[in-house]
């Protein structure tokens, strides 16, 4: 059984949504047991958190956009991580991630740079999304990826609605998707 875990913080609860349906997507898989942990509104993990982290083959990272970067509850998880990264206990580790604001592009570019940053300090290997963008004429707002990520997953949702109406459906499916290749990659690895 591969263990892949989902960890993530989310201030309001639209990035829990988006890291739900990055967990869904890689259930989907057979042969990988997924574990989805929130980093506390403290910026903490319990012990057996971190062990669980240790354990995993593939790690997903996400967090909410705030003023074009991680949110501070998830920049002292990174921090905290420093722990395992003296002891390389990651490298070679999956990882991926996601990211959700408000506006359209609110700088979340800046937030998977940071995120793709950190996997690249622990020595791990980084799966971007694997999705074209839906940029055609034809496409519309709720086909995934219409934000045009690479490198992760991007969502958007309306800052004056609750995690029950955003992110938006093209945004939660391309979360999926997300989940699904990176669960791919770590059975295609072992």
């Amino acid at each position: 059984m591969i263990k892949l875990v989902v960890v993530y913080h989310s201030g309001y609860g639209h990035t829990e949504q988006q890291a739900k349906a990055v967990a869904e997507g890689a259930r989907a898989e057979e042969g990988v047991q997924v574990e989805v942990m929130k980093i506390s509104p403290e910026g903490d993990l319990s012990d057996d958190q971190w062990q669980a982290l240790g354990q995993a083959k593939a790690i997903i990272f996400g967090s909410p956009t705030y003023m074009g970067s991680v949110s501070w509850q998830f920049k002292k998880f990174a921090d905290a991580s420093s722990k395992p990264w003296f002891g390389e206990q990651w490298k070679d580790k999956l990882a991926a991630g996601f990211t959700n604001s408000a506006s359209m592009n609110g700088d979340k570019l800046s937030t998977l740079h940071y995120l793709f940053t950190l996997a690249m300090q622990h020595g791990m290997l980084w799966v971007g999304l694997g999705l074209l963008p839906a940029n055609r004429q034809s496409s519309g707002r709720n086909d995934p990826n219409w934000l045009g990520s690479f490198c992760g997953a991007m969502a958007q949702s309306p800052s004056d609605v609750g995690p029950d109406e955003g992110p938006l459906p093209g945004d939660l499916a391309t979360a999926k998707l997300l989940g699904a290749r990176v669960a791919q990659q770590a059975k295609r690895l072992g």
